[in-house]
């Protein structure tokens, strides 16, 4: 299980790739902001299935630009060491860990990207900002790795979408592959967030998942009954509900008269105590 090498800078980083893109190697990434669990090793596993031998870099960097007012970006885990054994594990060969410095020097860039309509709904609306701060770093990501492949979490299904439009929108020739949500034993998808939870808190959070499988059992009685019976289950559990919406794939509106066979997803968010937590499945009707 060999360490991964660890670049702090992007002269350091540009090195470490020179020889991979000189041969014409596929480059495969997986950006995160550490405090790693198993959810982002199957991301890394996804990303080395992709690459076919090439290397395979993992950043692991706290954003500031993504958190807002309220949100404690003091407070956010950072456990450098144990991610470093997770990307040993996982095969990685390079891990990008910069400072808020070197991604952003001078401070925060003058230029940054606009995320647009889709940034101003569900979690846009709670986290203003939020997604503007993503997509920035993302593409400076980008521009430093240079990767053929990235992978993403669909437990953060509104920031994939994003970023597959931004890499649409703006040509960046990088190939978003979307990867599965891992789960707990009793469906609560993982997150870091997960660790504020105390034993009362993290029974009640698994309410979520249990709300949009009801959904998903009852797709075949149309968007209203699905709605319904997600909303009973989180009814029953002290959750903050802040939000439960069914809408197309790409988080569009759905047709009045939704056709059989029609695909879908279904995101909630949600308090549990002090902590937010967000979740979403596939839907078809």
């Amino acid at each position: 299980m060999a360490a991964p090498t660890v670049a702090t800078t992007r002269e350091e980083l540009a090195a470490l790739l020179a020889d991979a893109r000189g041969a014409g190697r596929c480059v495969g990434f997986v950006p995160t902001m550490g405090a790693l669990h198993e959810g982002h090793a199957s991301l890394m596993r996804t990303a080395r299935q992709r690459i076919a031998g090439g290397p395979l870099v993992v950043s692991i960097f706290v954003n500031p630009l993504q958190f807002g007012a309220e949100e404690d970006l003091d407070r956010y885990p950072r456990t450098l060491d144990a991610d470093l054994e997770v990307c040993a594990r996982e095969g990685v060969d390079i891990v990008f860990a910069p400072s808020v410095e070197e991604v952003y020097p001078g401070g925060e860039p003058q230029v940054m990207i606009r995320a647009g309509a889709l940034a101003k709904v569900l979690e846009g609306k709670s986290r203003p900002g939020h997604f503007r701060g993503v997509l920035t770093v993302v593409a400076k990501l980008f521009g430093l790795v240079r990767p053929d492949v990235a992978v993403f979490g669909q437990k953060d299904y509104q920031q994939l979408t994003l970023v597959r439009r931004m890499v649409l929108d703006l040509n960046m020739g990088v190939e978003v592959v979307g990867a599965e949500t891992v789960r707990e034993p009793d469906g609560l998808a993982l997150s870091s967030r997960n660790r504020y939870l105390d034993p009362e808190q993290r029974h009640a959070a698994s309410a979520l998942s249990r709300a949009l499988r009801a959904a998903q059992e009852n797709a075949r009685y149309g968007v209203e009954v699905a709605r319904d019976e997600a909303r009973a289950e989180l009814r029953e559990h002290l959750v903050d509900l802040d939000y439960l919406v069914i809408t197309d794939p790409d988080l569009g509106e759905l047709p009045a008269d939704v056709p059989p066979g029609t695909a879908a997803r279904i995101l909630v968010a949600a308090r549990v105590g002090t902590t937010r937590l967000i979740d979403n499945m596939e839907l078809r009707f």
